[in-house]
């Protein structure tokens, strides 16, 4: 969800913590979440009782109907303000946008349902997307393009596509079910930890969830070493304008790559 597809680059720090916490899954429609009714309930205005696994249920299927959102990433690390990395994306069912910044390395992505776009700086051509030097210097200022029968393509449209926002449940067992009030709204919130693997560490996850709406606000990823992932998600179901690049200004993918 909402990455830059780099081409033959390491994932740094910030997307691992990200990969984890948020690209469980990209099928459109409530997520299952097994176990998760034995994991707590809330209880709400005093009397109503809510297990976890239905607030889950219920948020998946708003999020489901939803045709749009607001979406962005932050993560920093405590010990090192350079490790600043940020994404801000408008996704939307037929495609989207997303700006990647990383210290002076920034990239553009759009996608719409007639091709995809990017178009960086120098160092976010190559280090945000895995372009070679030459490569970079080729596209210069101009958007690299795709059309839609090829795989880039789908890569890049998937990443800015409002069904990605599935992936924000946790799908795991022991999620953490609690409710708090903040400026007169109430909101769900859930917690829980994403296992180390063998290319990420173990992750310490809250999101929160309005209890109205029951559509996700924010979430957070923390691992061991202080670096953290905020997410926020706002202006749900709002039109998404992508602006497609004049011919004038973009260059095929076939004429950059080879």
């Amino acid at each position: 969800m909402l990455f830059p597809i780099r081409r033959s680059r390491r994932t740094p720090l910030a997307l691992l913590l990200v990969l984890t916490a948020l690209v469980a899954s990209t099928l459109l429609g409530a997520p299952s979440h097994a176990g998760a009714d034995t994991a707590g309930s809330v209880r709400l205005s005093g009397t109503v009782l809510k297990p976890a696994g239905s607030v889950l249920k219920t948020a998946g299927s708003a999020v489901a109907a939803q045709s749009s959102a607001h979406v962005v990433f932050v993560a920093a690390s405590r010990s090192s303000s350079s490790s600043k990395e940020k994404i801000v994306a408008d996704v939307s069912v037929n495609g989207g946008t997303e700006t990647i910044t990383e210290g002076a390395a920034v990239l553009d992505i759009r996608a719409t349902s007639t091709g995809a776009y990017i178009h960086g700086s120098s160092s976010g051509l190559t280090s945000l997307f895995g372009l070679t030097a030459a490569q970079a210097k080729t596209l210069g200022t101009k958007w690299e393009f795709w059309k839609p029968d090829t795989k880039q393509y789908t890569n890049l449209k998937s990443n800015v596509t409002a069904k990605s926002l599935q992936s924000l449940f946790p799908k795991a067992k022991g999620t953490k079910l609690s409710s708090e009030t903040s400026g007169g709204t109430s909101r769900y919130v859930l917690k829980w930890t994403s296992a180390a693997t063998s290319t990420t560490p173990k992750l310490t996850n809250t999101l929160t969830i309005s209890t109205e709406a029951n559509l996700p606000i924010a979430e957070t990823s923390t691992d061991a070493a202080g670096v953290k992932v905020t997410t926020t998600i706002s202006k749900w179901g709002e039109p998404v304008v992508v602006h497609v690049p004049s011919p004038a200004s973009t260059i095929a993918s076939s004429k950059v790559t080879g």
